[in-house]
């Protein structure tokens, strides 16, 4: 067994790299964990199996000679009289009672502990945990989920149920606590303490949760409610000196603002319970937060009537392309200004089964280029691992970089590598460019082959509940469909950057989303998209 698992996490060396706190950013990769722990559960079932065995064993002697002293220790002298009698306790006492001992001594753990060692490289670490945990707290903004959906398991689309307890709860909202983001730490530590009022048992003190629970709805500005807690906090442990004067400076807070507005004490209302919408939540760097995660719930999509009448499907054969002539790409409209298309049937599934093999290996924590300097480096608005690859590594790979050239008319020799992208926990891409800036002209300069003038993006997976494409410039939501491709100009035939695509991938609510990226550069497109002088598509 223990050989076994050597080999089978030498195997998953491959799918791990060295640095860790990624594996929550590819639901592909966690998959290999989930083999992983069935593997450990195996090699603890045989670990529990030989333990029973042995104190069977153990157990087996021991009553056995239970019997036999019951009966020697009554009549001593009588019972060794018997010569064989006499025999048999020198030989136990002699070699019987010492290979118990080294029974006792035996220790079937290390099968098990040697099991672990070898897998425990693999493990997720601290930082996953929290990348994880951040990511259910994100998953919960943008879809406007309460804790206890979570906690219970109601979300859209799920097949397998998952629940979470007052342990976990309390976990989420110390986590948030210790980043200092006081109104997800309100959110989870309300749910713990609301499930142990349930009843539910806990290795989690109330007091703790309380404890937590109260200063930060002190720090979400609610001096009530503060004050509501933390009286709950004192009585139950009278002798928690923090709570005790932290009642006593809430009080006065409360009292100081009380006598501001020209009011006086009144007896506090009995506490509520927090919801979702009880506090604001804070804002923060992205402009269009608001926006960007009601197309992701599907509000705020601005497809009217007339702009529906305008689209239109079509059978694309690619101003004739031998390639497609016999059988033409389906094409539909799904926006009409900036103009997107989505191809029907662009990927068949032996293409995308053979696509993620390839590029499982070599998933690593997705990058952005640097706006500055044109190194491609980690953000942590960009949720997923990806891998580059060449048309030379697979003929399938050559296959679907000239598909693309067939369909867009657009030359993909001076085009970026086919970027696979794998979504993990929460998996997102906020909004953001695919072409550079004016304020950012070095970020392409080492390719050497200008701007991206266009996006072509393979959807290689269905996803049961979010993980759309949205626009919050137009309002638009694209959603993925496995084996079907969308495409977008990002320049203006005057080589200006097109503002209005500024998009982004939402958080993977339920599923796990795969695609692929092929970005199309200025050079070699000389005469196959005419320039323009204006900013005319």
């Amino acid at each position: 067994m223990a050989i076994f698992l050597l080999k089978t996490a030498l195997a998953l060396s491959c799918f791990f790299s060295a640095t860790q706190a990624e594996v929550f950013t590819s639901i592909g990769q966690m998959t290999d964990l989930i083999f992983t722990e069935r593997e450990l559960v195996q090699s603890l079932k045989e670990y529990i199996k030989a333990e029973e065995s042995k104190l069977e064993a153990v157990k087996s002697w021991a009553n056995k000679l239970d019997l036999l002293t019951l009966v020697s220790t009554s009549d001593p002298e009588g019972f060794l009289a018997h010569p064989v009698n006499a025999y048999k306790l020198v030989k136990r006492l002699n070699m019987e009672w010492s290979e118990l001992e080294s029974l006792v001594l035996q220790d079937p753990s290390d099968g098990f502990i040697s099991n672990m060692s070898v897998h425990r490289q693999y493990f997720p670490d601290e930082e996953d945990e929290k990348g994880a945990a951040k990511a259910l707290m994100r998953l919960q903004d943008t879809y406007r989920l309460d804790s206890e959906s979570f906690s219970k398991g109601k979300l859209p689309g799920v097949r397998y149920s998952a629940l979470l307890t007052v342990d976990d709860c309390f976990d989420m909202g110390k986590l948030a606590y210790n980043e200092n983001d006081y109104y997800h730490s309100v959110l989870w530590m309300q749910q713990a303490l609301r499930q142990m009022d349930a009843g539910e048992d806990a290795k989690t003190l109330k007091a703790d949760i309380l404890d937590y629970l109260s200063y930060s709805v002190y720090q979400m500005g609610d001096l009530q409610r503060a004050i509501e807690l933390t009286r709950r906090l004192v009585a139950i442990d009278p002798s928690h000196q923090r709570a005790r004067g932290n009642l006593r400076y809430f009080e006065r807070l409360l009292s100081k603002e009380l006598r501001d507005i020209g009011q006086s004490q009144q007896e506090l209302a009995d506490e509520r319970p927090i919801q979702l919408d009880t506090y604001e939540r804070p804002k923060d760097y992205l402009p269009e937060r608001e926006v960007y995660e009601a197309l992701c719930r599907g509000e705020g999509i601005k497809m009217t009537p007339r702009r529906q009448s305008r689209l239109f499907c079509r059978y694309q054969d690619g101003n004739r392309n031998p390639r497609l002539l016999l059988k033409p790409m389906k094409e539909e409209d799904e926006w009409d200004s900036p103009h997107i298309v989505r191809f029907l049937e662009a990927l068949s599934d032996e293409e995308i089964e053979k696509i993620k093999e390839l590029a499982k290996p070599k998933l690593a924590r997705a990058t952005v280029r640097d706006p500055k300097t044109g190194v491609l480096t980690v953000a942590h608005y960009r949720v997923s691992k990806s891998a580059w690859l060449e048309g030379e590594d697979d003929p399938v790979i050559a296959r679907v970089n000239q598909r693309i050239e067939d369909i867009t008319g657009l030359s993909v020799d001076t085009a970026e590598l086919l970027q696979v992208a794998n979504y993990g926990v929460g998996g997102q891409y906020e909004p953001h460019y695919d072409f550079s800036r004016k304020d950012e002209p070095d970020a392409f300069k080492s390719l050497g082959t200008g701007n991206r003038v266009a996006t072509f993006l393979n959807y290689m997976s269905d996803v049961e509940a979010g993980g759309a494409t949205v626009f919050p410039d137009f309002g638009a939501a694209i959603w993925p469909r496995k084996g079907t491709a969308v495409f977008w100009y990002n320049l203006f035939k005057s080589g200006e950057g097109d503002y209005r695509t500024r998009h982004a991938a939402c958080p993977v609510l339920v599923g796990s989303k795969w695609v692929s990226n092929k970005w199309i550069h200025e050079r070699g497109q000389e005469f196959r998209r005419s320039c323009g002088l204006t900013e005319v598509e």
